[in-house]
């Protein structure tokens, strides 16, 4: 975020007095305000900040959850295909080797 002041300078600044001027009590009350609005923001950017932080954080972890999740399903899947593709296998062999087996 690009500030052009900030509370110090705010609260340093010194303002030029001439014969019509502003009342220096009134600027400086302005500026007291001012200031606090400025640390108001500055405290509620680094809440925001650090809550957005932390809900990064924690949408990375349920993204490698998820990733992980599915991987185990993958792995789950693909080795009851396994499985049942040998076990279907292992049946048709018996068939037709056995009923060969049987003729000779």
């Amino acid at each position: 975020m690009d500030r052009e002041l900030t509370q110090k300078e705010i609260l340093e600044k010194d303002f030029k007095t001439k014969v019509r001027g502003y009342d220096s009590t009134e600027v400086d009350e302005f500026l007291d305000i001012v200031i606090r609005d400025y640390e108001a923001f500055q405290n509620e950017i680094d809440k925001l900040k650090s809550e957005n932080n932390r809900l990064l954080d924690k949408l990375d972890e349920q993204a490698k959850q998820m990733s992980t999740q599915h991987q185990n399903q993958q792995q789950s899947s693909s080795s009851v295909t396994n499985f049942d593709i040998l076990k279907r296998l292992s049946n048709l062999e018996r068939h037709v080797f056995g009923s060969k087996l049987d003729n000779d």
